[in-house]
C-alpha cells in the first residue's frame, strides 16, 4: 500500500516513530490503516514516506494553519470555558472523508511555515497575556503529525501549558499510550457506530479504534466527543441510540457534541434537517448529562446545564461563554460536579 510521493528530497526529514521493515517495504504501525509502503512512496496520510528503507515524517514542524481560537471552537466545553488556545495544524490525514470540512489541508498540500517545537511553545507562552492556556493540535489530523505533536507537547507540558488534541481517534494503542500522559484534553470525532459509514465515506475498514481511544483516554484526561450528522447516512434515530448506548457505557458524563452537516468536498447530500438534529439531541439527553448542538443555532444548545438542579452553569452564544461555575468547576446552585476543569 502506498501513494506516489513528490520527488522532493526528504532524506533529512526526521525518522518516524512506530514502524518496521518487512523487506522491500516499511510497515507503518501508527494507525489502523496498516500501510506497507514501497521506497519513494507515502502512506495513505501522504506525510509518512519510505526514504531508502526508512520511514520519515515529511511534515514535521510544517504548519499550514496557526491562530488563537476560543476553546469552544475545538469544540471543548469542559476545559477552562471561555479561554483561548493557540491552534496549530499541518497537512495530511489518515482518512479521506467525502464530507471533510478542511479538505484543502487534509487532502491538499498548501504552503507551510516551519515552526519548531521550541518556537511553538514560546509563541504559546507569549500569548498567555491574551488568555492562552496552551496548544491545540487541530485543523487537520494531528495523529499523522505524531512526532511533532509528541515533541511539542512534552515541552509545553514542562512549561505548564495545556495540550489539546482534536482528532479522529484512529491511532494504535502503543502510540496512544506514549502520548496520553502529555495530553490534557481531546475531542474525538466519532463519525458513526456503523463501520459501513467509515468504509463508504471515510476510507477505512472500521471506526472501532476511535472508540477504543475514547475508552482508553476517559479518566486520564478531559474527553469530549463529536458526531457530525450526515443526512441519510448516520442521522437515523437507531444510529443515534447506538452512539448514546456506547457513550453511556463509558460515562453518562461524557460530553457529546452533535453537529450539522453541510455539503462539502465530495458530498452533495442536502444539509442535516434541523428537526433531525434536534431529535438527536433529545434522544441523547435522555441518558447523557451533557449534550451540545453545534454548527447550528438552537436556543440553549451550547449551554452547560446541571443535570441535578437544572441551573445553567455556563451560558454560550456561539463561541462566547459566560461561566457561573463555582471555584471547583461545579454547579453554582447545588455544587454538583459538572466534569469541568476550571
Amino acid at each position: 500500500m502506498g501513494t506516489k510521493a513528490a520527488s522532493d528530497d526528504n532524506s533529512r526529514a526526521p525518522e518516524a516513530a512506530f514502524w518496521e521493515s518487512d523487506g522491500e517495504r516499511v510497515h507503518c504501525l501508527l494507525c489502523p490503516q496498516d500501510c506497507r509502503i514501497a521506497d519513494g512512496r507515502v502512506g495513505i496520510c501522504r506525510v509518512r514516506k519510505n526514504v531508502g528503507g526508512t520511514l520519515r515524517t515529511i511534515n514535521y514542524a510544517q504548519v499550514t494553519s496557526a491562530g488563537m481560537d476560543p476553546i469552544e471552537k475545538k469544540p471543548l466545553y469542559h476545559l477552562h470555558p471561555g479561554s483561548s488556545i493557540l491552534s496549530l495544524g499541518t497537512w495530511g490525514c489518515n482518512l479521506g472523508c467525502m464530507c471533510c470540512q478542511n479538505y484543502g489541508i487534509s487532502q491538499g498540500q498548501p504552503a507551510t511555515q516551519t515552526l519548531s517545537p521550541e518556537q511553538a511553545v514560546k509563541a504559546a507562552l507569549d500569548a498567555r497575556s491574551r488568555g492562552n492556556i496552551g496548544i491545540a493540535y487541530t485543523y487537520s489530523e494531528p495523529i499523522v503529525w505524531y512526532e511533532y505533536v509528541r515533541d511539542t507537547a512534552k515541552l509545553a507540558h514542562e512549561a505548564g501549558l495545556k495540550n489539546v488534541l482534536v482528532t479522529n481517534g484512529l491511532i494504535r494503542e502503543g502510540p496512544l499510550e506514549e502520548l496520553l500522559p502529555l495530553v490534557d484534553a481531546m475531542n474525538v470525532d466519532i463519525k458513526a457506530m456503523d463501520d459501513g459509514f467509515y468504509r463508504k465515506l471515510c476510507g477505512i475498514r472500521s471506526g472501532e479504534q476511535a472508540r477504543r481511544t475514547v475508552e482508553a483516554a476517559w479518566g486520564r484526561c478531559s474527553v469530549e466527543i463529536t458526531n457530525l450528522l450526515v443526512t441519510d447516512e448516520n442521522d437515523s434515530e437507531e444510529q443515534v441510540r447506538r452512539l448514546v448506548d456506547w457513550a453511556v457505557s463509558i460515562s453518562e458524563d461524557l460530553p457529546l457534541h452533535l453537529s450539522a452537516y453541510r455539503p462539502m468536498y465530495k458530498m452533495t447530500a442536502p444539509p442535516t434537517p434541523m428537526d433531525r438534529l434536534q431529535r438527536a439531541a433529545e434522544i441523547a439527553r435522555e441518558r447523557l448529562n451533557f449534550v451540545y448542538v453545534g454548527n447550528a443555532w438552537v436556543q440553549g444548545g451550547g449551554d452547560t446545564v446541571c443535570p441535578d438542579c437544572g441551573k445553567v452553569a455556563v451560558e454560550r452564544d456561539g463561541f462566547d461563554a459566560r461561566s457561573r461555575l463555582n471555584a471547583e468547576g461545579g454547579c453554582p446552585e447545588c455544587g454538583r460536579d459538572l466534569n469541568v476543569t476550571v
